[in-house]
């Protein structure tokens, strides 16, 4: 059984999805490691071209969410980068290392966002 902080993580992220117009789910799986332990990775098509990609590393730890590892990749119908947040720890000298944002063309320091934030960011991208 899930702890409620994890379960309650989990459905936030679904009602946030059921949300969205225009999008169809290509995937959407939670692989529990442990009781404690979740991967999330989901497949969001937007306006049946767009795709949004979710993968998530979350543990419970001293009673909070944290994001072992995150990558939100959205990009447009020619699978060209429109933007990716991320926590591969590939640029060291950005401010908030190792989380970043990629651009077309550039790499910008970022805080990690709420994957809510992201489907809002991708909504108003979309508007």
């Amino acid at each position: 059984m899930l702890p409620n902080l994890l379960s309650d993580y989990l459905e936030r992220v679904e009602q946030a999805i059921q949300q969205c117009s225009n999008v169809y789910v290509e995937r959407y799986e939670e692989e529990f490691l442990t009781s404690n332990r979740v991967n999330l990775r989901i497949r969001l098509r937007f306006s049946q071209t767009y795709l949004l990609e979710v993968n998530e590393a979350i543990v419970l730890a001293d009673n909070q969410l944290e994001f072992l590892d995150y990558r939100y990749h959205f990009q447009d119908e020619n699978n060209y980068l429109i933007f990716r947040y991320d926590s591969t720890p590939h640029f060291p000298d950005l401010p908030n290392f190792p989380h970043h944002k990629h651009l077309p063309n550039d790499t910008i320091a970022s805080n990690k966002p709420e994957l809510t934030e992201v489907l809002k960011e991708v909504i108003e991208l979309l508007g």
